[in-house]
């Protein structure tokens, strides 16, 4: 690559495709190299690829020697937590440009960009690497180890190993819904596991916790995702689906169960359907406020017991959403956490913390990496269980705003 791309549009073409060819070829760790050649041809000065860190508290530079950032306190981690360009100066006459690097609606990491100077062209080409970046990070992240080495700060245990290889993106969405999700303790999750999934018309969506905290309870949950997007996958209701997790336990592992909550959503006219197998309630928050027991219905039998116990048939229960309302699930490892002082977290701070984070316009992503980290940094790092929440936003067609920033 040369450096004639600078002031040539034409010659920026030429560069942006050779660009994304070498992308697609080069092993992940050559990514800086290759992007930072064409920030040169382009005019820019050097550029630094961070991503989140697996409890994304911190932004790690793929680049070695680079210092990690704090996602809370710094420029970058504020870029980070709002998906939003931001600009400081670093030295005499020298500018950083943060960008943030997104697939979709998940948050992957942030780029940062040196220049002397900004316009319109280089503040475009700025953003047209920060796309390769985040393109080639996701292409290359499901068969690389680099990537994910890089995001963690200790060694995994082999439950959550397993379990982590199962998970969807922590968040996907487009202009109508986002869902989002996080899991505590990130390195030692047993038997909680979320999924999400979308389709033209339908948000699918589910929460699970199984029995115990160990191998076998991953095991329980990782059969109950397999068999939930086997169902899905072939086009089944959510009776059909859970019957088809309840068949699969039954089977495969009769002394264990698993409660959950399996959803779909119809993005058109916001009709929330949903199934809860002997799970904590969701919440409604709307207008800032979590509507009391909106979606509190008679509890059902968590899944692989009916195979065995009941020939009650499973009920699914259906509410029709406002725009801009959000549906919060979790497990019961989040209002079982402790405090400093020994007491239990509890449903009214959770809900309260929601609120709060509603109220000032978050993201929906950044509302539980936040809400998350409340309830670690309130008591000891010490959960009695697994900590997972998913949290769904709906708007209707043509009916959400623009986010607030900062």
């Amino acid at each position: 690559m040369g450096r004639d791309g600078a002031e040539n549009p034409e010659c920026g073409e030429r560069l942006l495709e050779e660009l994304l060819a070498q992308a697609h070829a080069a092993p992940p760790m050559d990514l800086p190299a290759l992007v930072n050649r064409c920030a040169e041809a382009y005019g820019l000065g050097e550029v630094v690829i961070y991503l989140t860190d697996l409890q994304q508290r911190r932004l790690v530079s793929l680049t070695e020697g680079v210092a990690t950032l704090d996602i809370d306190t710094s420029i970058a981690g504020w870029c980070y937590r709002t998906v939003s360009l931001r600009m400081e100066d670093v030295e005499t006459g020298v500018l950083c440009l943060w960008l943030p690097v997104v697939d979709g609606s998940e948050r992957l990491g942030v780029l940062g960009v040196r220049t002397r100077s900004v316009d319109a062209l280089r503040l475009r080409r700025c953003r047209i690497l920060t796309q390769v970046v985040a393109m080639a990070i996701t292409s290359k992240r499901a068969y690389s180890d680099s990537f994910v080495r890089k995001a963690r700060a200790e060694r995994m245990q082999l439950p959550a190993e397993m379990l982590r290889a199962f998970l969807a993106p922590r968040t996907i969405g487009n202009t109508h819904v986002v869902s989002t999700a996080v899991l505590e303790p990130a390195y030692e999750i047993g038997g909680d596991a979320f999924d999400h999934s979308l389709t033209q018309s339908t948000l699918h969506a589910a929460i699970l916790d199984a029995m115990g905290h160990d191998l076998a309870s991953g095991l329980t949950t990782s059969v109950a995702l397999a068999g939930c997007r086997n169902a899905r996958r072939a086009g089944a209701g959510l009776l059909d689906l859970v019957e088809t997790i309840d068949q699969a336990l039954g089977q495969w592992l009769p002394d264990k169960y698993c409660t959950g909550i399996l959803t779909q959503l119809d993005l058109a006219t916001g009709v929330f359907s949903w199934c809860n197998c002997g799970h904590p309630p969701p919440l409604l928050i709307r207008d800032g406020r979590v509507v009391d027991g909106a979606l509190e219905r008679t509890p059902q039998p968590p899944m692989g017991l009916p195979a065995r116990f009941s020939t009650e048939p499973r009920a699914v229960h259906e509410i029709t959403l406002e725009p801009g309302d959000r549906v919060l699930f979790y497990t019961d490892g989040v209002t079982e956490a402790r405090t400093a002082g020994g007491g239990e977290f509890g449903i009214d701070r959770f809900t309260d913390s929601i609120i709060l984070a509603t109220a000032a316009g978050e993201l929906a992503a950044e509302t539980l990496r936040r809400l998350i980290h409340s309830i670690l940094d309130s008591g000891e790092n010490d959960l009695r269980d697994d900590a997972t929440m998913l949290l769904i936003e709906w708007w209707a067609p043509s009916t959400r705003p623009e986010p607030r920033r900062g």
